[in-house]
């Protein structure tokens, strides 16, 4: 196709240029204004003001600008300064109101700080306002989501006739150096051949009505089906941390909880091991504790296999925390559930749930027909193993918190639908994966071999007892600049993680970055033909294309393997860096497409591959792992989560401060062999 521009409708949150004492106010509530700060509230404050651009308000016209840098931990009424070279002291109150005849009412809280910590200089939070066109760079919570969708969303007609819209608006054609160059832009959008890959054949259980089952535009159910593979759930037990949920609702959820999961395919005692527990959310390490040892004592022993959490709406930390314990102290698996589905509680809500425990456990929802008939080129003929790969940073703003690298790897053949997981810290916003493959120094055994790859790869031998044979690894989250960094790196470290295990063991290696951050969409080319777009007007799951406005020598594909829901679907872009196993278009296509109809937690076709989705979701899920302060950003934070060929004995953490890093408690063995992060 030659040179292409490319515009797309994009959206962005925006700090309100609020005086900074009414946004303090919005932040903790009005009464604020009247009390002490907490030191949550002055960390809470901080983590939301910290790097924004404020402007000064009492110097009348003179209207200078400041970054934020911290907050004083003193109330302004205590702050002090020297005010000359013999050290003379002025408090801050009086020296504006000396300077500026500006009388500070709310001496109780404390200055913004701005400049740099050796020349502090402190400004009243009330004389203060923030500077209009702020980007919000930072996490939004699940309310301001959802007002952003409201505004943002657009079906694709609307979109693509914004789009056109803006190529009118801005008249390239008459653009001094277009016609400098002879460049001639034109006003309609590219045209590009599609095609659309077929549902694959789901598999469920033989004792269901539906044994087998094939997806209508990118969704199914589960009536009348049981899961291929469900667990035993005999001891569990339930805690309760929601006041507003009475003992009798949460009874009722239980039963009608265990009863879909027994209806799902699994088989599920409808009574806790003991009555449900009330706890207070700021006591979620006694209570987790207490239930578990109450549990094993009543039990003779044997350990709780499930935990089922009640949580409020708005539950802060306690999410994290709790997952945190169970996974990396307890070795217990849980499934928390909103204190609103407990009180609604609907069949969908239920059946989602049961499909989370059901994996969780170590069980299988559904397999791919064509994987259990060995009829999928490429992975059915020898024993396959599929990785997924990605590393989270931390939110803008935090300087020194640790990425997050993550690495799931299927660990059954040839139904390739079970991943297990491995979480490892790194340095801060590294992007190459450093612990896929390493190596250190034993007193004892000399030279020792380790790293996520080398785990993987020996977890999978001793799930099927065979070892693999051919290597499929997505990885998620490149971006086009780094792709070759990435592949060099990366592809070494599988390489020797292989030759670690066995002399002249080199399986052949398929590298495939995977990319959602782009600006690429795909509208039909008739917006009324129903058998190119779904009922949102989005382009039909399965749609994929791979010509004109892809890589003209390398080897790339858009795929859209996901049905609309809202707004307008942005098709995953594929990339693949590396193919020893000499794929077709059509076989990797083919793969990645039928893959996305696999993921445990829902009975949809997913837009990116499973692999590459569990891996974003162990990655986000070790950031609870990390200690509180560490989370804050005051020191380097980080470590090894559990991959159980570290240094530093069977929890397999590295020793504190190697790399820079600080270890994260290891997860535990019973919790790494399963889908813990669905």
């Amino acid at each position: 196709m030659g040179l292409s521009l490319n515009i797309d409708m994009a959206s962005a949150a925006f700090i309100e240029p609020l005086p900074v004492v009414e946004f303090v106010g919005q932040l903790l509530g009005k009464d604020v204004l009247s009390r002490p700060l907490s030191d949550a509230d002055r960390i809470k404050i901080k983590k939301a003001l910290r790097g924004v651009k404020v402007e000064v308000t009492h110097r009348g016209n003179v209207r200078r600008k400041y970054r934020v840098s911290g907050l004083t931990s003193q109330p302004t009424r205590e702050l002090v300064f020297p005010v000359d070279e013999n050290s003379t002291m002025k408090s801050v109150v009086e020296y504006f109101q000396e300077m500026y005849g500006f009388t500070i009412q709310y001496t109780h809280l404390p200055c913004l700080q701005v400049g740099n910590q050796k020349k502090a200089n402190y400004l009243p939070m009330e004389a203060c306002k923030i500077v209009e066109g702020q980007r919000y760079t930072k996490r939004l919570n699940e309310k301001q989501i959802t007002a952003l969708l409201k505004v943002t969303c657009q079906r694709p007609r609307d979109r693509e006739n914004d789009i056109l819209r803006t190529v009118q608006h801005n008249a390239y054609n008459e653009d001094p150096y277009a016609k400098e160059f002879g460049l001639k832009i034109s006003e309609k959008l590219a045209s590009v051949e599609a095609r659309i890959l077929p549902a694959p054949w789901l598999k469920y259980h033989e004792s269901g009505k539906e044994k087998n089952c094939l997806p209508q535009v990118g969704q199914w159910n589960m009536m009348n089906k049981k899961m291929i593979n469900g667990m035993t759930v005999s001891r569990w037990a339930c805690i309760n941390f929601s006041r507003s949920v009475q003992d009798s609702v949460a009874r009722t959820f239980c039963h009608e909880l265990a009863q879909m999961c027994q209806v799902s395919g699994m088989e599920f005692n409808p009574e806790p091991v003991i009555p449900i527990y009330n706890a207070k959310p700021e006591q979620v390490e006694k209570a987790l504790k207490h239930v578990y040892h109450v549990s094993t004592n009543k039990t003779k022993g044997k350990e709780l296999e499930l935990l089922l959490a009640i949580l409020p709406d708005n539950n802060g930390s306690l999410y994290g925390d709790l997952k945190r314990i169970c996974e990396t102290d307890l070795g217990l698996i849980s499934q928390c559930c909103l204190t609103k589905h407990v009180f609604k509680i609907t069949k969908q809500y239920l059946a989602n749930v049961s499909l989370k425990i059901n994996v969780k456990m170590g069980g299988r929802n559904t397999v791919l027909l064509d994987a259990v008939s060995c009829r999928i080129p490429l992975v059915s003929d020898i024993p396959t193993i599929i990785f997924g790969a990605d590393v989270t940073h931390p939110e803008n703003g935090e300087d020194s918190s640790p990425s997050i690298a993550a690495v799931v790897a299927s660990q059954d053949w040839p139904e390739v639908t079970k991943y297990a997981g491995l979480v490892c810290a790194q340095a801060h916003r590294q992007e190459l994966i450093q612990d896929l493959y390493k190596t250190w120094h034993d007193p004892v055994r000399g030279t020792v071999s380790g790293g996520m790859i080398r785990d993987l790869l020996v977890s999978f031998r001793k799930a099927t007892g065979q070892k693999p044979l051919r290597i499929i690894f997505y990885r998620d989250g490149v971006s086009e600049g780094q792709f070759y960094q990435v592949l060099l790196y990366e592809l070494d470290a599988i390489r020797k993680a292989c030759a670690s295990l066995e002399p002249n063991y080199q399986p052949p290696v398929t590298f495939i970055v995977v990319q959602k951050r782009h600006h690429t969409r795909l509208f039909a080319n008739n917006h009324r033909d129903r058998s190119s777009t779904d009922k949102s007007g989005n382009i039909m799951p399965g749609t994929v294309v791979d010509s004109k406005i892809c890589h003209p020598t390398e080897f790339d594909f858009y795929l859209c393997s996901h049905a609309g829901i809202q707004g307008t679907s942005r098709p995953a872009h594929y990339h693949v860096l590396w193919d020893e196993n000499n794929f077709t278009a059509d076989g990797i296509q083919s793969l990645t497409n039928n893959l996305c109809y696999t993921y445990a937690r829902c009975t949809r076709s997913v837009s990116v591959v499973p692999p590459a989705y569990y891996a974003h979701l162990a990655a986000f899920r070790a950031r609870f792992y990390m200690e509180p302060d560490m989370q804050e950003n005051d020191s380097t934070g980080g470590g090894n989560g559990g991959n159980g060929g570290g240094r530093g004995g069977s929890k397999g953490t590295r020793a504190a401060g190697e790399c820079g890093v600080k270890p994260l408690p290891a997860l535990k063995e019973n919790v790494k062999r399963v889908m813990f992060y669905c």
